[in-house]
């Protein structure tokens, strides 16, 4: 069952990405991706708020979950690796905080150049098995 209710936040969350990014695209002729940035900042919002009001409430982590793993993980998981920086910070572990920021953006910047190149690469020189 709580896989289930995951799965469905998910969901829920993937589609409000799709209807907020969307949003965007529909104006805005601009180069620079802003409905990414603006599903990125408001997912970081709502999981700061919400964080913060459910850590003085009863709430279950049997509903919690659904919200955090499934609604905003659908949504975002930029909002997870925001919470979890600050939850380092908050935490005085400044360091880690640090690290996590800059490997998760370097490294995740490189690693879409890797894969990227590798796409080419096997495009390249399987063309014909990869049909």
């Amino acid at each position: 069952m709580k896989l289930l209710l995951i799965a469905l936040g998910g969901a829920a969350g993937t589609i409000l990405r799709y209807l907020v990014a969307g949003i965007d695209y529909g104006f805005s002729k601009s180069f620079f991706p802003v409905g990414t940035l603006v599903v990125n900042l408001s997912g970081a919002f709502v999981i700061g708020l919400l964080w913060g009001l459910f850590e003085e409430s009863n709430i279950p982590p049997a509903i919690r979950m659904p919200i955090f793993i499934g609604v905003l993980g659908g949504y975002t998981t930029f909002s997870t690796f925001a919470l979890e920086s600050f939850n380092l910070m908050r935490d005085g572990e400044y360091i880690a905080a640090l690290i996590n920021i800059l490997a998760s953006n370097i490294l995740g910047i490189a690693l879409v150049f890797i894969g990227f190149i590798l796409a080419k690469f096997l495009i390249l020189n399987f063309k014909g098995a990869l049909r």
